[in-house]
């Protein structure tokens, strides 16, 4: 808990009142603009504490309009409403003017980039300038850039710029070996140019509004651009760096959302008008993260979420002091403490804390807290955070009042407390003489130290000692010290400056100095326990000194943790025990974070340990030993896991006797942004043992009461805490048990800030004498360390029941049974111990120890117990017998849900007996008794039962409070509440009893209700109406009772009907009715035939000759029917022609040949449902393997026969005869199938049949076709086969494409294969291999003439000449192809004669081709105009060609 120190800052009467506010952002120096209408105004410049800076005064004959800090330097710059602005630093107190022509209205703007090396003012008249600032704050002579925009300026921002790189990150990097990091340090060398950019990049492209309602864009060069409009003068700007959204508030409180183009534009993406009121200028604050918060004069604070397009509002409670109708003023955030702070006119700074909660989604929420308000005089116009988070500043009335945060102080030792209770008053409890004193002091109080004969408080500059004089204090002595650390021991006070601790009388009298060298550091930290004390130093040194003598004495060395405990940043608390022979620290890291660990260090053995509560265990140190018991303890504490310690406490006698307050990591103490876990709580107090022999050992874990604030000290047999207090205007206020506010005793001298709590082994014996007090601590000690012997040694001579119930309760602790029915047996509790032994049946040791608990009344040791264990079961039964109803309805609803309805209706019970029917009404409903259970209840008070039935329009109580009204005669109301209910039996039976059938008869009919009916019939039955209860029978679904009507009155038309809609029992009995009367026996045969009894219907229908219901019957037929019975139907079809049906039958019957032979010769279609019919399996009793086969290949002959070939594929394939399977295919012609089944079939005669088929296709346009052929043809060795058809490719490059290379190669892939075939028989190689490797040798000279033609035209026409000499060219190079490259050489070469002799030489060779497809038909036209000749040949041949080709269009249009 925290109090607000209010410092009033020091101003003359002369300076008027403030208006102006200013805060620098590194250093703790407030600006103060003030206004005096007879003088003008003046601005000053304050310390924290209020103090006025000397030099830091400015005064003009005008007010002064803006204010604003350097980011970085202590420099201030002030704008004033003549136009002039002012640069003022500090402390020297230099003063520097900006050109006074620049601005001759008032000053609205001054902005300092976020570097500090420019800086940006604006006035009324719409004039802009901006100004270069050097390094060392000064300027550069004339403004940069100047604009005059004719409208009064209102805000401006600077653009966010790209953010650099972490050097520091970098550089941890680069010395762990990351090259990339290496390489941005070294980029000359790696010649890529400065790629390493150091911190964030300045920007100084900068948004300015007027009051015109534009926005215009300045960019670096100084270039202005008007980006947007909006409606009304616009009052701020704000960015939203991750999105380029730029978001502007006009006066009217219009917000809108632009995004920022790359080139400058500027696209409205939304606009919403923000609450709040007209009459008053909003104050408004903007969050990094889209948060909008405004303040206009209202009751609340309103905020507006841009990112997720939400908003909340906050406002003050009354009970934290508050007063109704409060306003808010101002805002003020700051991002260090997570605070939102607002004034209000009546002199309050309220205060939120934000805290991030997970929602059961897992997305966080930000929530906000209220604390207890901070109390100034006036109307507050404004506030600001301080560079410091513990500093406020608030402009009320005609003064400036600077808050700052403290800690409130307490102490405790000798049996004497004292806790702050206010700036200037303490609260004093003398535990001895039970006593309470309040003490108010002059001064602020910043620390306090007591003793049973001192009190000792320091304000920071002066310590000040009381001693008590009766019933009062008074003052001794008072001296001047600004030691940050502070103890007292007897008569001494221990001080401490540089590298020094001085040792002082009560009156300030240096008597001794603790001096400590230049390594150890400067002493920061002091703590006194017993007669020893701790010192703590700077540079994580820490030492003890013996203070039992004259002088203080060193106990040993100064220790350097930093050498034992990686990472330490700082001390936090060193505490020493009443022996000086352990130190416990707690310390902060090196990131700033608080450690999660306690350290001990022991003085005497000179070790170091420590507890480590985010494992919630101790390391296994060497030297240190734990029984199994103690191992499993600390494993099974799982509510110390996750948890930091905050304080620490020694025993101020027991030197073994430890203790430390924790708080969970994501607590709201540690200013995190996460909820706390609902089953842990917040802050838990943990007792340690920490001892040489056995090393630490948990005793104790026990969670802060409520309503206190801190653990304040640890002195056996209690702990002592401080009482959390409401500040509220008037006085302080401690809030009632188990309330926030109400019932609270306003805080008097009569009133104790601390309240104790029994230690865990010491409830109940809290009065004990000393020596049963040392006998409880020695058990208690040697429980925790497992030495039975020792503990028993310590309590043998104990007698008293107390203390062994106390013992036991112990047990409950360590979870020790054994030793518990030692202290029951000394107790003589039987009913306990019976207890006991029944919960032995329990695996779960938890469960066993928590059933002794209950018994011993630890019901919150019980509740942690089944909590640990998972037994939600027992835990609600526990809540349940502890009257905790709410935490046992709460447990139902989230863990023990299958007894929800079971607590639901015991606590409607609890209720009910307490008189409150109201509420156990609503959980009998959620219970789902209230249909039995409220009319009970209520039974006593019919007006009020017949209210609660009419209020639940419940049919279940309709037909309840019917039955009731009828057994008390009224009739008339019952079939009211019956027909509500839609109990139709019941207003059918009562309309009955009335004798008014007929209206039964209507709801009977209306309804159809199955009841109604039978009882209708009944009564219909009873007076011989047959046709009317038949009727009703039938309704009612009773068609047995209808038929017994119809039979026993003849009605035999009706009988059939009925008999079809009831059973077939009935169906039976009906149809031997029919049989034996001799009519209507194709009702008979039907009736048999519905009823399932199949044979007895054929027997009748083939003995009566109806062959109409013999065919319906035989639909119904299937396999599990007689075969003979199957097989006389199917003659019956035959011979009627039906052969389909037949066929059916036959297979039905297993006559799978004779209905096969009997679709051969019907000539009917085998369907694929057919012939799985007649699939028989392989696992079938009915047929041998064989003759499956056998039976399989012939249905696949009929499915050759009728065509079905991927039927007939099918079946032989199951026949195992894949040959004729393929061949069926084949048939088919399905290419894709064809390729599938021999790719799956994989033999050898398959793959050549499918590459056979596939060769018949046309493969030279179907890469995949050719490439399947050439895949089966090698998977079945067929290499002669493959052989021909690389010979066919081969031939389709030459005649199809002239491509010579690939004809080569198929030719080559040929000759390889007709190789292999030689090589396999063994035979010389034959005339077809010679002809082969003939072809190749020819088309390889012919292509290497082609390729020498480039370099050696002459050699390759020489090659091609001796190719035309050559005898059979033909089949390996067409002739034409080289008499061509011979025209084409010698045209090329302009000897047209010789190429007209070539070409004519080759027109006798192919009369009947056209030479046109060898030569080029340029060089045709060239030839015949150096000849003079025509080709008339060739002419012709292709007009004969045209007329040819169109005479075949013609045909085929025609």
């Amino acid at each position: 808990m925290a109090v607000y120190f209010d410092h009033r800052i020091e101003t003359s009467e002369n300076n008027g009142y403030p208006n102006l506010i200013a805060w620098h952002s590194t250093q703790p120096v407030l600006a103060v603009g003030s206004v005096n209408p007879a003088t003008g105004g003046s601005v000053d410049l304050y310390l924290q504490q209020g103090e006025h800076v000397e030099r830091g005064h400015v005064e003009r004959a005008c007010s002064p309009a803006v204010l604003s800090w350097h980011p970085t330097k202590p420099l201030l710059a002030m704008g004033w409403e003549s136009g002039e602005i002012l640069l003022l630093t500090h402390p020297s107190g230099e003063h520097t003017n900006l050109p006074q022509n620049t601005h001759t209205a008032s000053i609205t703007l001054l902005h300092w980039s976020d570097s500090g090396t420019r800086l940006l003012t604006g006035d009324l008249a719409g004039v802009l300038a901006l100004w270069k600032v050097d390094a060392r704050g000064r300027l550069h002579g004339n403004y940069v850039v100047k604009h005059d925009y004719g409208k009064a300026l209102t805000h401006c921002i600077y653009r966010p710029a790209p953010r650099g790189e972490d050097v520091a990150k970098l550089a941890r990097a680069a010395v762990s070996g990351d090259e990339n990091a290496l390489d941005m340090f070294n980029w000359k060398q790696s010649g890529r140019g400065s790629s390493l950019k150091l911190g964030t990049l300045e920007n100084l492209t900068f948004y300015v509004s007027t009051a015109d309602g534009c926005v215009h864009s300045v960019d670096e060069r100084g270039r202005s651009v008007t980006v947007l409009s909006v409606e009304g003068s616009v009052q701020r700007l704000f960015y939203l760096e991750h999105r380029a959204i730029l978001a502007v508030v006009t006066d009217s409180l219009l917000l809108s959302q632009f995004s920022l183009g790359p080139e400058g534009g500027a696209q409205e993406l939304s606009k919403v008008k923000l609450s709040g009121r007209g009459d008053q200028r909003a104050d408004i604050v903007w969050m990094e993260h889209g948060l909008l918060i405004t303040a206009s004069g209202e009751q609340l604070i309103r905020l507006w979420d841009l990112e997720r397009a939400d908003n909340c509002v906050l406002s003050l409670d009354e009970s934290l002091g508050f007063e109704k109708g409060e306003l808010l003023n101002c805002v003020s955030y700051s991002s260090a403490k997570e605070v939102l702070a607002a004034g209000t006119n009546r002199g309050r700074v309220a205060l939120w804390r934000m805290v991030m909660e997970n929602s059961e989604r897992g997305d966080a929420k930000i929530q906000w807290k209220l604390q207890t308000p901070t109390e100034v005089e006036g109307n507050i116009s404004q506030i600001q955070w301080g560079s410091s988070a513990q500093l406020l500043a608030v402009c009320s009335g005609n003064s400036v009042v600077i808050l700052s945060e403290h800690v409130m102080c307490s102490h405790f030792r000798q049996q004497v407390a004292a806790v702050q209770l206010t700036p200037n008053q303490l609260s004093l409890s003398y535990f001895n003489t039970d006593t309470h004193i309040t003490l108010r002091t002059d001064t602020h109080i910043r620390a306090v130290q007591v003793t049973k004969d001192t009190v000792t408080v320091w304000n920071g500059k002066f310590v000040t000692v009381y001693e008590s004089s009766g019933q009062a204090l008074r003052s001794t002595g008072s001296f001047p010290c600004e030691s940050p650390a502070l103890a007292v021991h007897d008569d001494n006070i221990y001080t401490v400056e540089p590298k020094r601790v001085q040792v002082r009388t009560l009156q300030g009298t240096v008597k001794q100095l603790l001096v400590f060298s230049e390594t150890e550091g400067n002493p920061v930290l002091l703590s006194v326990c017993g007669s020893y004390l701790a010192v703590g130093t700077d540079l994580a040194h820490v030492r003890v000194f013996d203070l039992t003598r004259r002088e203080a004495k060193p106990v040993c060395k100064a220790k350097n943790l930093a050498e034992l405990i990686p990472d330490v940043g700082a001390l936090n608390s060193v505490k020493c025990n009443s022996s000086g022979s352990q130190l416990s620290v707690l310390i902060t890291l090196v990131n700033g974070r608080p450690d999660h660990r306690v350290y001990f260090y022991d003085v005497e053995m000179d070790t170091l340990s420590h507890f480590d509560f985010f494992t919630d265990r101790p390391p296994r140190e060497r030297g240190l030993s734990y029984t199994e018991d103690n191992q499993r303890s600390f494993g099974e504490e799982a509510g110390l896991a996750g948890r930091c310690p905050v304080s620490q406490f020694w025993d101020e006698n027991e030197p073994y006797l430890f203790a430390c307050e924790t708080v969970l990591v994501n607590s709201d103490l540690q200013h995190t942004s996460q909820s706390q876990a609902k089953e842990q709580d917040d802050v838990v107090v943990v007792t340690l043992l920490v001892t040489q022999e056995y090393g630490l050992l948990l005793q104790d874990t026990q969670p802060k009461p409520a309503n206190t604030h801190r653990l304040l000290c640890l002195d056996t047999p209690y702990y002592y805490y401080t009482c959390k207090v409401l500040f509220c205007r008037g006085g302080l206020f401690l809030p009632a048990p188990g309330e926030s506010v109400g019932g609270r005793d306003e805080v008097s001298s009569s009133s104790s800030m601390v309240v104790r709590q029994a230690l865990r082994d010491f409830v109940g014996l809290e009065q004990c004498e000393k020596q049963t007090r040392d006998a409880m601590i020695n058990f208690s000690f040697y429980l925790t360390v497992g030495n039975m012997d020792e503990a028993f040694k310590a309590i043998k001579l104990i007698k008293s029941e107390a203390v062994w119930e106390s013992m036991c309760r112990m047990c409950v602790k360590s979870r020790r049974l054994d030793v518990a029915c030692v202290c029951l047996a000394n107790m003589g509790n039987a009913r306990v111990a019976r207890a006991l032994r029944h919960t032995q049946r329990e695996s779960q040791l938890e469960i066993q120890v928590a059933a002794l608990a209950v018994q011993l009344g630890m019901l919150e040791e019980a509740e942690r117990l089944y909590k640990a264990c998972g037994r939600f079961d027992l835990l609600n039964k526990l809540y349940q017998a502890w009257g905790q109803w709410q935490k046992a309805v709460d447990i139902a609803e989230t863990h023990d849900r299958i007894h929800l309805r079971t607590t639901y209706y015991n606590y409607a019970k609890h209720l009910e007996a307490n008189g409150d029917k109201n509420l156990a009404l609503t959980y009998y409903e959620k219970s789902d008794t209230h249909r039995f259970e409220v009319p009970r209840m209520l039974m006593d008070d019919l007006v009020a039962l017949e209210i609660y039935v009419n209020k639940m329009k419940d049919k279940n109580l309709y037909k309840w409070w019917a039955q009731y009204l009828e057994s008390q005669s009224e009739m008339e109301s019952a079939l009211c509440y019956y027909d509500k209910a839609q109990d139709y039996l019941s207003l059918v039976r009562v309309h009955c009893y009335l004798g008014n059938i007929q209206k039964a008869a209507e709801i009977a009919n209306e309804t159809g209700n199955r009841a109604a009916s039978y009882h209708l019939a009944r009564q219909y039955e009873a007076q011989d109406e047959i046709d009317q209860s038949v009727h009703f029978y039938t309704r009612a679904q009773a068609y047995n009772n209808a038929i017994r009507l119809c039979k026993e009155n003849g009605r035999d038309e009706q009988l059939l009907n009925l008999a079809l809609l009831s059973s077939p029992e009935d169906m039976m009995e009906a149809a031997s009715y029919y049989e034996d009367k001799g009519k209507y026996m194709d009702r008979a045969v039907m009736l048999y035939h519905k009823a399932g009894h199949v044979s007895k219907a054929l027997e009748l229908a083939f003995s009566t000759q109806q062959f109409g219901a013999l065919q319906q019957i035989a639909e119904d037929l299937n396999e599990s029917s007689d075969p003979a019975l199957l097989e006389r139907c199917s003659d019956f079809f035959i011979k009627h022609s039906q052969y389909q049906k037949a066929v059916d039958l036959l297979v039905a019957a297993r006559k799978y040949h004779e209905a096969l032979q009997l679709c051969v010769d019907q000539s009917l279609t085998i369907t694929e449902d057919l012939a799985e019919s007649m699939t028989v399996s392989p696992d079938s009793a009915h047929l041998s393997e064989a003759g499956r086969k056998e039976l399989l290949e012939r249905i696949a002959d009929c499915c050759m026969r009728q065509g079905s070939y991927h039927l007939a594929t099918k079946k032989y394939t199951q026949a195992g005869n894949k040959i004729k399977a393929m061949r069926a295919l084949l048939k088919s012609g399905d290419t894709q199938k064809i390729i599938f089944f021999a790719g799956v079939s994989r033999q050898k005669e398959i793959y050549v049949m499918a590459a056979n088929y596939l060769q018949s296709l046309d493969w030279r346009k179907d890469p995949e076709i050719m490439k399947n052929i050439i895949a089966f043809y090698t998977r079945g060795r067929a290499v002669d086969l493959l052989a021909g058809f690389y010979e066919a490719c081969a031939q389709v490059e030459i005649d199809d494409y002239q491509d010579y290379e690939k004809a080569a190669g198929a030719l080559t892939d040929a000759c390889k294969c007709l190789s292999k075939v030689k090589s396999r028989s063994g035979d010389e190689p034959d005339a077809r291999l010679a002809e082969l490797t003939r072809r190749i040798s020819l088309i390889k000279r012919f292509i290497h003439a082609r390729r020498l033609y480039v370099e050696d035209p002459t050699e390759a026409v020489c090659m091609c000449e001796s190719l035309v000499e050559e005898p059979d060219l033909d089949p390996a190079v067409r002739v034409g192809d080289v008499y061509g490259f011979l025209v084409e050489h010698h045209c090329q070469q302009r000897n047209y004669q010789k190429a007209w002799s070539r070409l004519e030489e080759l027109q006798c060779l192919l009369p009947s081709v056209n030479v046109s497809l060898y030569v080029s038909q340029s060089s045709l036209e060239a030839l015949q105009r150096a000849t003079g000749r025509q080709l008339l040949h060739s002419d012709t041949q292709h007009s004969a060609g045209e007329e040819e080709e169109v005479e075949e269009d013609e045909n085929l249009n025609d």
